[in-house]
């Protein structure tokens, strides 16, 4: 508890900067109550890779959330979506204190609600920044905890499913952070029975799911990369439907993915291929800090491509107007 007090603290002095001081001037009460409306339409903007339009809607959701957190149950769910979508934003932009500041947050206002798919979806959000501060087996712990939660009994729901399936793979692209093959493995492993159980109970994948095989088989490609099982990341990047997941973000993220593992590979040109493809996708998603080293680390290699330049010209950050 003192953790994440620290983190809380630390992080909400980032935050308030990063959605234009907002986060401070909420305190006092002020502004509507959060509509499952504004949290659509703000998951649509993520989901798109629209991330500048949403970051200009943030000050007014920020502010209805913390006006919704405090009113209810249900008005802490709603708010608890809107805290795990603004900490993925973060990671997005590298922002690790604010991702960090708003899981935490995510995870207060889950438990208030009552519900355990919003405490898995903030133990989710919560795993990236404690990964990349050096704590993989700490966003293990929670992800854990957060899966146990879940009731995934003989008649479970389609929501319950999905969350559980995405906690695992959460867990499974951790454990392959902290160097744990047989963790990742057994994780990803339940994931994709869970997906498989999903599609038999349901008949198809759910229009507003994340769990699909087409999911676990993107994340089964960062996972084996990241285990250096390159030969298997490229081979499961092969079979990958992209037009099976669900959004331009997973699309964009599977060409991001790739890339990584042809770089591993060697194979400098058919990871550009893929950078064109981030782009293609969604063109916000190719100006991302990391995927703008990936191009970096492509043009240093290979400075001979053609339209190589360009395209890092083309997605490097835009001036501030």
């Amino acid at each position: 508890m003192v953790e994440r007090r620290t983190v809380l603290s630390a992080g909400l002095c980032a935050a308030a900067v990063w959605t234009g001081g907002t986060i401070p001037a909420v305190a006092d009460g002020r502004g509507q109550r959060l509509s499952e409306r504004d949290l659509a339409a703000a998951r649509q903007l993520f989901t798109v890779g629209m991330y500048d339009r949403l970051h200009q809607v943030l000050p007014g959701l920020v502010a209805r959330a913390s006006q919704s957190e405090r009113t209810s149950p249900a008005g802490a769910g709603q708010a608890a979506g809107v805290w795990v979508l603004l900490s993925q934003l973060a990671v997005k932009e590298g922002a690790v204190e604010t991702a960090a500041a708003f899981a935490v947050r995510a995870g207060t206002a889950a438990r208030r609600s009552g519900r355990p798919v919003l405490l898995a979806a903030a133990a989710r959000a919560a795993a990236t920044p404690l990964r990349r501060t050096g704590r993989a087996d700490t966003a293990l712990q929670l992800l854990g905890e957060a899966h146990s939660e879940l009731d995934i009994g003989p008649r479970p729901s389609a929501a319950a499913l999905d969350a559980s399936g995405m906690v695992a793979l959460t867990a499974a692209y951790t454990a392959a952070q902290a160097h744990n093959p047989s963790a990742a493995e057994q994780y990803v492993s339940l994931a994709e029975d869970t997906a498989d159980r999903l599609l038999r109970d349901r008949g198809r994948v759910s229009a507003v799911g994340e769990l699909s095989p087409a999911q676990c088989a993107l994340y089964r490609v960062g996972i084996h990369r990241t285990l250096g099982e390159v030969d298997r990341a490229l081979a499961y990047a092969a079979v990958l439907e992209t037009a099976a997941l669900p959004t331009p973000e997973r699309q964009a993220r599977a060409a991001t993915d790739t890339a990584r593992a042809l770089l591993a590979a060697g194979d400098v040109p058919a990871a550009f291929v893929q950078l064109r493809l981030v782009e293609r996708a969604a063109p916000q998603e190719a100006r991302r800090p990391s995927v703008r080293a990936l191009t970096a680390e492509v043009a240093a290699r290979r400075p001979d491509l053609p339209g190589v330049n360009a395209f890092a010209r083309r997605t490097a950050p835009h001036p501030a107007t």
